[in-house]
């Protein structure tokens, strides 16, 4: 109990984040991972977030025990189902995650997985190599459709199956890298997760470092959002290259650099009040799955929204006003 008392306290202490509000969250639901259009900040104020180093921010206490062999997607072809253009891998379903590869001459493919609850979770398919899509439902039975385009917005169904799933571990989903949440063992969002991780001091630490690092590194991207169409898919180390990007982008980066070094992290989807959006939430041993970690007040916490700390234009206290309670939240889809 005091241990999680001091967790609680170092929380409070460090993650009173100058963090502004984003009203307008990133756009609307299209059932496909759509648009993202533009947030309700002014330009000239969202512009003005730095761009530079931040060591200042990174908290050097070092300590945490740094990740070098990370957890990576592998697709064995133990178990593959499919046809002539589709392969879908499930040797690996009980560690949370299929492969998926289409060799088709689509120029656009859809996948649909449902969950054991019945959730339909709609997935543009990247094509160029096999895709890793997680199974964040738990144990039970999914369905997986592969749709392949035809013209317009019409589809036509490639392959459809059952799977019965059984995951080993709840949190194995939760750490392999997916399409939404991609990185390589070589890749620059994993290097700079093995940089923050040795300077912190525990895992709590490394969140700490890892959102600082993000909010105060990545701008958002107006012109993007402006001008996003559907199916966007968020590519964390171009994101890191450029330093800026719309909601998607705030929580694939954080996520790939938290499940990177061991930390169990969702990339959540759903909506901020009315608007589409995305965030996340991490699991911390002490504490457990926090969804809540922007601030803490001494009995409530308000949502990790990487995103509405990145806008440097208001002042915490107003995002502690909109977040409050968490019930301007709502979680459609967990990646």
């Amino acid at each position: 109990m005091k241990k999680q008392t001091i967790l609680m306290q170092k929380l409070m202490a460090v993650c009173l984040l100058s963090a502004g509000l984003i009203l307008g969250g990133c756009g609307s639901d299209d059932g496909g991972g759509g648009g993202f259009p533009l947030p309700s900040s002014s330009s000239s104020e969202n512009s003005s977030a730095s761009t530079s180093s931040t060591s200042s921010a990174v908290v050097e206490e070092g300590g945490r025990a740094t990740v070098h062999d990370f957890l990576m997607p592998e697709a064995p072809g133990q178990e593959v189902l499919g046809n002539e253009t589709i392969s879908l891998d499930i040797s690996n379903t009980s560690e949370g995650y299929l492969t998926l590869t289409y060799t088709g001459g689509a120029d656009k493919v859809q996948v649909q997985i449902t969950y054991p609850d019945g959730t339909m979770y709609p997935y543009p398919l990247n094509l160029g190599a096999p895709r890793v899509f997680p199974l964040t439902g738990g144990s039970g039975s999914y369905k997986v459709d592969v749709l392949e385009h035809v013209s317009d917005n019409m589809y036509s169904l490639g392959y459809s199956d059952n799977i019965s799933v059984s995951i080993n571990d709840e949190f194995r989903p939760f750490l392999y890298p997916n399409q939404y949440v991609d990185y390589t063992a070589s890749s620059s969002t994993t290097t700079l997760g093995v940089q923050l991780s040795d300077k912190s001091a525990d895992d709590l630490g490394y969140v700490t470092n890892v959102y600082n690092y993000v909010i105060d590194n990545v701008t958002y991207d107006e012109e993007l959002a402006a001008n996003i169409g559907t199916n966007y898919i968020p590519d964390p180390a171009s994101t890191l290259a450029s330093k800026k990007g719309i909601c998607f982008d705030y929580a694939s980066l954080m996520s790939a650099l938290l499940r990177s070094q061991g930390v169990p992290t969702k990339l959540v989807v759903g909506y901020s009040g009315t608007a589409y959006h995305a965030w996340i939430s991490v699991y911390l041993d002490e504490i457990g799955w926090v969804d809540n970690i922007i601030q803490f007040d001494g009995s409530t916490w308000s949502l990790m929204d990487p995103t509405l700390a990145a806008n440097k234009a208001n002042s915490s206290s107003a995002i502690k006003e909109y977040v409050g309670d968490g019930s301007n939240y709502t979680v459609k889809y967990n990646y």
